[in-house]
């Protein structure tokens, strides 16, 4: 029988979990000869965790509790990582937690895979929920990643991986930095489903313009040594231009070089492995059974 483990961070939304985990039950119900385990990665929340019921569907379901707050990204990079040294599984759904990865798209999600079981799927967003500025903002920020590293990243976390990929990314240092990043840097082919953003289940989008920023510049530092080269390219060529441009060749000389130096900085966060130590992060993994 196919297992397939679901992967789903939380921090202190512990009312869009429980609904979550509801919808995505009546979503599986249907896969008898399935099956679905779900792993809850509990980032340090303030709020007390409630009493959740474990559904009917899933064979098991586990939190493992963070010792301390560590972030979406690094909590997808410290789950993918637990459940490849610790789980037998043949594939691994990640999705965040609050509704924006709707339950409704697990199944076109499974039924791709299994037409073709070799190659993982994301979810590729064709549609928003957020507002026209912001969602302007983000065609912005696509657009800069695809000038800075010839990469069009069209998903988020919402994806099903096969064990192989799970392989190649666990131990890769740029999950701490962006899943998406990591996916379209390693594993070199993969399928899609067509997917729409969907809203939050409780209060207003998290994604903040700072949030939207460092998101980006995260997704980027992934390519850092192609975004180094490209930025030589490019001063050279406005080096050249120097006496057509003017001053105005010097300035973006200095904002590509600005550019590049953000984009180290960010880049050190994948030097920081400790989150590739699982005993140094896990607090404890509680198991619920009823």
């Amino acid at each position: 029988m196919r297992k397939i483990i679901i992967l789903i961070p939380v921090y202190n939304d512990w009312e869009s979990l429980k609904k979550l985990i509801e919808e995505i039950n009546e979503n599986i119900k249907s896969y008898n000869e399935i099956s679905f385990e779900c792993l809850i990665i509990n980032d340090a929340s303030t709020i007390q965790q409630p009493d959740i019921t474990k559904p009917s569907k899933f064979d098991l379901m586990e939190i493992l509790n963070m010792k301390l707050n560590r972030g979406h990204a690094r909590c997808n990079a410290f789950g993918i990582r637990y459940i490849f040294k610790n789980k037998k599984f043949d594939n691994l759904i990640l999705m965040d937690g609050d509704g924006e990865d709707r339950p409704a798209e697990i199944k076109s999600l499974v039924d791709k895979i299994r037409e073709n079981p070799n190659k993982s799927v994301v979810a590729k967003r064709v549609k928003r929920s957020e507002g026209l500025i912001f969602q302007m903002l983000y065609q912005s920020h696509k657009l800069i990643t695809i000038f800075f590293t010839g990469k069009n990243i069209n998903f988020g976390n919402y994806s099903i991986l096969t064990k192989e990929d799970v392989e190649k990314l666990y131990s890769k240092a740029s999950l701490w930095s962006s899943f998406s990043g990591s996916v379209k840097k390693h594993i070199k082919s993969f399928n899609e489903i067509n997917s729409i953003r969907g809203l939050r289940y409780y209060g207003p989008s998290q994604m903040s313009l700072l949030m939207l920023i460092i998101h980006s510049l995260s997704i980027i530092a992934v390519f850092k040594y192609q975004v180094f080269l490209r930025s030589t390219i490019m001063i050279i060529v406005l080096m050249f231009l120097n006496s057509h441009l003017g001053n105005f060749s010097i300035i973006l000389q200095i904002l590509i070089i600005f550019f590049n130096l953000i984009i180290f900085i960010v880049s050190k966060r994948e030097q920081e492995k400790d989150l590739l130590n699982s005993h140094k992060n896990l607090n404890e993994v509680k198991s619920i059974t009823r």
